[in-house]
């Protein structure tokens, strides 16, 4: 049996209103930036992992920001509005972010902003979801990474998680308590924590301060969620990404994991007991479960998937892999280490 967190009450309770008719959060530790001008597109489009020149509105992407060694500094959700392109991240990275891509501006006609402080996000999911946006006179878009906007308010559909659909809605800050309180008409308020679950089961990672420098695309199985376009031109790190993805020697991948007591840390590393003094992965992004303990997205060594594996020190405590809403396709590590 799970070990109980002290929130698996309140989750438990919030995961029986998003399978029975749906719930309302505030998702936290997130930032935006818009990068606004003529130039905006193209500027990014030479910056990230995925294309942007031909990002319309209507629809977001998931996207990346590498060092020249191909490891990610930032993964994006993007999207147009009104004004520019939007980039939401992890807010513990956004000013520094914000500040390294600025430096890259040079002579293009592109300025970036920082429209957290004058931003609220909101996020529904569940059955009645859909069904409380259109009365509270809101879209609710059907395809993952749909994007629809009704006065003032971005409404962009994300994939599904534990079999539930979900929304996030963008919209000024002064608005949000009226509109949260419109959609708890019809949906149950959630704590945060329930939303930063279901984050971990869509299986979409999101790089943070104690991960930045940490991972290839490809070892958080960024391009399997569309956050790489191998197409497109030249950006920081291409080569080398480029490079993974096509001379198979890709050795790492992101799984979701489990595991009971307190939940860890973005960074925390993963053991193997047979192997104590070399870390086998890595957490990427773990929340409290409802149903106790915690789950995570991990990224691990392809041939320690199927092994014992520990938190912390190959002494600490057990933990398990568990299914992804999308198949990883694992190559050759895979076949060499059965």
């Amino acid at each position: 049996m799970p070990v109980m967190n002290a929130q698996a009450p309140e989750l438990a309770a919030s995961l029986e209103s998003l399978q029975a008719s749906g719930i309302v959060c505030a998702p936290a530790g997130l930032g935006l930036i818009r990068v606004a001008g003529d130039d905006a597109a193209s500027f990014l489009h030479t910056q990230l992992t995925n294309a942007v020149e031909d990002l319309k509105p209507g629809s977001a992407r998931l996207a990346g920001y590498c060092s020249p060694k191909g490891r990610l500094l930032a993964s994006f959700l993007m999207w147009r509005d009104a004004e520019g392109i939007v980039l939401q991240l992890s807010a513990d990275i956004q000013a520094a972010v914000q500040k390294r891509l600025s430096m890259f501006v040079l002579r293009a006609k592109a300025k970036l902003a920082d429209i957290t402080p004058a931003s609220a996000i909101v996020g529904v999911a569940g059955a009645g979801a859909a069904d409380a946006l259109a009365a509270a006179n809101l879209p609710a878009p059907e395809a993952a990474f749909a994007v629809a906007e009704a006065d003032g308010v971005t409404v962009i559909r994300l994939p599904d998680a534990a079999g539930q659909p979900r929304w996030q809605l963008v919209l000024p800050a002064e608005r949000a308590d009226a509109v949260r309180a419109a959609l708890a008409g019809t949906l149950q308020a959630s704590p945060q924590a329930l939303w930063d679950w279901l984050e971990v089961q869509s299986g979409l990672p999101r790089i943070v301060a104690a991960t930045q420098e940490q991972f290839v695309p490809q070892m958080i199985n960024f391009e399997l969620v569309g956050g790489v376009n191998f197409r497109k031109g030249c950006y920081p790190g291409q080569e080398i990404v480029a490079r993974s993805q096509y001379r198979g020697t890709l050795k790492r991948r992101m799984w979701l994991v489990q595991g009971d007591g307190e939940v860890p840390a973005p960074a925390a590393e993963i053991y193997r007991p047979e192997d104590p003094g070399q870390p086998c992965g890595m957490i990427v992004n773990a929340a409290p479960a409802p149903q106790g303990g915690w789950a995570g997205l991990a990224e691990l060594k392809i041939d320690a998937a199927g092994s014992a594996l520990r938190l912390g020190s190959a002494e600490g405590p057990a933990l398990a892999t568990a299914t992804l809403p999308y198949d990883v396709p694992l190559g050759e590590a895979a076949q060499a280490a059965g």
